[in-house]
Formats: structure tokens, sequence, C-alpha cells
């Protein structure tokens, strides 16, 4: 079980930090909508770091749960059409 949940957990983080890379801002920068797309990203980059850091902690399931939340952030901003992300991508559920 330790061995699924380390996989797990090394998954959500490359895809979310995959998933940051890939998604660029829509609206312009300073515009209510720019500002909420900076917001999610900010999000969404704070629960990688927090992930990082439980990892290096020795805390799996706090890691895989910061990696999912963020991956939940950024995945409901693109449906929102705060960010533009690659066609090709299977990242988000667009």
């Amino acid at each position: 079980m330790a061995a699924d949940l380390e996989a797990k957990t090394d998954r959500y983080e490359r895809m979310l930090a995959d998933a940051i890379a890939a998604a660029e801002p829509r609206p312009p920068a300073g515009t209510p909508l720019g500002n909420a797309a900076a917001d999610v990203a900010e999000m969404a980059s704070s629960y990688l770091d927090d992930g990082r850091h439980f990892r290096a902690d020795d805390d799996p399931v706090n890691a895989l749960a910061s990696y999912s939340y963020g991956y939940g952030w950024l995945d409901a901003g693109v449906r929102l059409g705060l960010f533009a992300v690659p066609d090709d991508t299977d990242l988000f559920t667009t």
C-alpha cells in the first residue's frame, strides 16, 4: 500500500507541475478576471510548494492532498476560461 501511495503522489506532483506549466492566463493582467486568474495560479503553485514540503517531511498523505487541491484549483480555472491550454493535452477536463 505504501508503494501505491508513493506512486500516486509522484504522479500527482508531475501532473500538477505540468498543468501549471501548460496553463496560460487568458484575461489581461490587472482586470478583475486577470486578477482571478493570477489568484488561481498562485493557489495552484502554493499547493505544489506545500506538497513538496510535506514530501520532504515524509508525509505523503498531506503531499497528495496538496497536489490534488492545487490541481483542482487550476482545473476549475481552466473550466471557467481563465486559462488557455494546449489542445493536445489530457491534463484538464475541458
